[in-house]
């Protein structure tokens, strides 16, 4: 079994900061990649940022320079520090863990529930 808590989502002004955390319980012996994704009212999910166990980071072209993903491994916990939040970035926040390996069994994609972000203009 796997569970995951989200927290830090809330509503904020343009050009604030928030940060997410995602912290991940069970019986996990390891995670390949962590990561997040956000998905606003009539669209698709779509990828904010990932960060593989080696720390290798990813990030959609609308986020650079301003997100930040972070990970840590001994916590299973994955963090998304959001600086300069524009308005566009009003969607619910979900994270991933992809490639979990429990104690029983192998997890390709573990979805957590979201949390909203709201940025007002």
């Amino acid at each position: 079994q796997v569970q995951t808590v989200v927290s830090g989502g809330g509503l904020v002004q343009a050009g604030g900061s928030l940060r997410l955390s995602c912290v991940a319980s069970g019986s996990i012996r390891s995670i390949n990649d962590m990561g997040w994704y956000r998905q606003s009212p009539g669209s698709e999910r779509e990828l904010v940022a990932t960060i593989t166990s080696g720390g290798t980071t990813n990030y959609a072209d609308s986020v650079k320079g301003r997100f930040t993903i972070s990970r840590d491994k001994a916590k299973n916990t994955v963090y998304l520090q959001m600086n300069s939040l524009k308005p566009d970035d009003t969607a619910a926040y979900y994270c991933n863990l992809h490639g979990v390996q429990t104690t029983l069994h192998y997890i390709i994609d573990y979805w957590g529930k979201g949390t909203l972000v709201t940025v007002s203009s």
